[in-house]
């Protein structure tokens, strides 16, 4: 497994953000959209990085326990990814939907990631180069596919922030200054145990967020007419880290097939390893109809995302277009990023590391009053921060944490109600020296 020399640990010298970094700031803050989010909570502006480093313009380090959103998989810069994507750079970049041998390759080794039992039975489409328009793809197979209207979706879900996917998203705050939203979506509780949404307490609760959503489904009066799909987050993510309950997805499953209704597994950023398998779907034992990737797909950052699509759905010629829907550099660098997984063994890795990171959490900060949960799969965690006497999701202490992160050289990211979940998304390929390394920081800042 490849692990870069150049940095051996985080290294801050003096207060945040350094000179040149604040240059650079101001200047984003004068030219930019005021909609940028990132460097608000997280004042540094990056010169270059590394594996799991991130290097600032005034030369500190940080541990990078964001990775781009989940999207760089290997870390900064893998020697084997730069070097695939320069030599596609010489043979072709941009295909549109053409087949190309890269392409062929490319779909080739994404159906081989896919469960034995349904990999036969998949299609692939190539969407636009982010994760959101993979989303409204989807719905629109389901749409075209059932002829129906309705869209089912979940409390803390997350599909994008476009006006459509913004629609299927839980959080409201993007939504309040955007009139008129798309109609026609429903959404219904998740199972977040630790704050169930209908009160109940999950010793003998029985499920009843299923039960709920079937009930309204087959109730003659429940006031919702079959769906034309029903699209779900294996674990949510920028809802808070929640992974859904097993028994939960299982009878969500065995409903959409007794009423013939598709069930869109939103893997963006859970897929290529994040969870420990190549899709969080796996862990458990459901079969879905669309499964939708994007953010690690490529590996390296340059962007792609595609549906892959049970082949009973049949639509048009040109019912979903796009012209960068065939990036040869993302596709290339995808084959080289599977190659290099698989080698590795890096899913075997992200289980140990896991394991590695659940146990010194929980001996480090379960006992603090102000975590509230430690909670994920494989390496996608969230730590769920609390008042020390009221136990409600605290973003103001949060956002302390997460400074004090920063100012001793760990990046992690904040999400979930109130912002108060501290997320932590470190690439795949994290030693243990440096994942060590940033679990302390982030235990000290807990525990300070």
């Amino acid at each position: 497994m490849y692990v870069p020399t150049q940095y051996k640990g985080p290294k801050v010298n003096g207060a945040l953000p350094g000179p040149i970094s604040q240059q650079f700031l101001s200047y984003q803050e004068r030219f930019e959209s005021t909609a940028i989010t990132y460097p608000k909570n997280l004042p540094i502006s990056i010169r270059k990085a590394s594996g799991s480093f991130i290097e600032d313009m005034d030369g500190n380090v940080f541990i990078d326990m964001l990775s781009g959103a989940g999207v760089l998989c290997l870390g900064h810069g893998h020697p084997e990814l730069i070097s695939e994507a320069k030599n596609q750079l010489s043979v072709l970049t941009h295909g549109l939907d053409f087949p190309t041998e890269t392409k062929h390759k490319f779909i080739e080794k994404i159906l081989d990631l896919l469960p034995e039992n349904i990999k036969d039975d998949m299609r692939i489409h190539f969407c636009g180069p982010t994760g959101s328009d993979a989303i409204e793809t989807a719905i629109k197979i389901a749409k075209a596919h059932t002829g129906r209207r309705e869209i089912i979706s979940f409390h803390g879900a997350y599909h994008g922030c476009t006006h459509f996917t913004m629609s299927l998203t839980g959080l409201k705050a993007p939504k309040e200054q955007i009139l008129n939203t798309v109609p026609g979506i429903n959404f219904f509780p998740f199972p977040y145990c630790l704050r169930c949404p209908l009160g109940l307490n999950k010793s003998s609760c029985n499920i009843n967020c299923i039960q709920y959503l079937e009930n309204v489904l087959t109730d003659t009066h429940g006031g919702i007419t079959c769906p034309a799909a029903v699209i779900i987050e294996p674990i949510q993510g920028e809802g808070g880290s929640i992974p859904a309950n097993r028994e939960f997805f299982q009878r969500l499953r065995q409903l959409t097939k007794r009423l013939d209704v598709p069930l869109i597994v939103d893997e963006i950023q859970t897929g290529i390893g994040r969870t420990g398998s190549w899709f969080a779907f796996e862990h458990y034992g459901i079969e879905p109809d669309m499964i939708v990737c994007s953010k690690a797909l490529s590996g390296i950052g340059q962007p792609i995302s595609v549906v892959l699509y049970h082949s009973k759905y049949v639509w048009k010629k040109g019912s979903h277009i796009g012209t960068f829907r065939g990036n040869q550099i993302a596709m290339a660098c995808g084959i080289k990023n599977i190659e290099i997984m698989r080698r590795d063994d890096i899913l075997g890795h992200v289980n140990r590391m896991s394991d590695i990171s659940f146990k010194f959490l929980n001996k480090a900060i379960s006992n603090n009053p102000v975590v509230g949960d430690i909670r994920g799969k494989g390496l996608m965690i969230g730590i769920e921060i609390v008042g020390p006497n009221d136990n409600h999701p605290n973003g103001v202490l949060a956002k302390q944490i997460q400074k004090k992160c920063l100012d001793n050289g760990l990046i992690v990211e904040l999400g979930g109600r109130n912002d108060a979940i501290i997320r932590l998304l470190p690439p795949l390929n994290i030693t243990e020296d440096v994942l060590l390394q940033g679990l302390q920081i982030l235990s000290m800042a807990i525990n300070d």
